[in-house]
């Protein structure tokens, strides 16, 4: 258990100090809101981002982060289909070492190595596999 001075995190509200205990749970949510809060200041200063139209009500979530039509999605779910259809389409080892790097995030050392082939090899094969695959769309 912590103990934390609830003045230092709401000094609108307590005028005095009030210590309460809290897990080390609820000390690390609090912490990680204090790094988060940090690191949204530090961002609006490096870019000098003064200004918000943020009114406590999400604006600009709502306008960052629109939600997607149903045509939007059903487009994207086709978009994704044809990129891996024509992924499966490529020779055998291209195929296999673009779905290891882009599909399951691998580095290309680690197709290297489980494959046992110098990482040049891999790197050569999944850029040719790119330019196919840019010809195709």
């Amino acid at each position: 258990m912590k103990k934390i001075n609830l003045r230092e995190l709401y000094p609108n509200v307590y005028t005095t100090d009030f210590f309460v205990d809290v897990t080390e749970e609820v000390m690390e949510t609090i912490r990680a809101a204090e790094r988060a809060e940090a690191a949204y200041e530090r961002k609006m200063y490096r870019y000098k981002a003064y200004y918000s139209l943020d009114c406590d009500n999400g604006i600009e979530n709502a306008i960052l982060m629109k939600p997607q039509t149903p045509e939007m999605l059903l487009e994207e779910k086709q978009l994704r289909e044809q990129l891996y259809a024509a992924v499966m389409a490529l020779p055998e080892k291209q195929a296999k070492r673009i779905y290891a790097r882009y599909y399951l995030g691998m580095r290309v050392s680690e197709i290297a190595t489980a494959e046992g082939v110098d990482q040049s090899r891999v790197r050569d094969s999944i850029r040719r596999g790119l330019k196919q695959l840019a010809k195709y769309f």
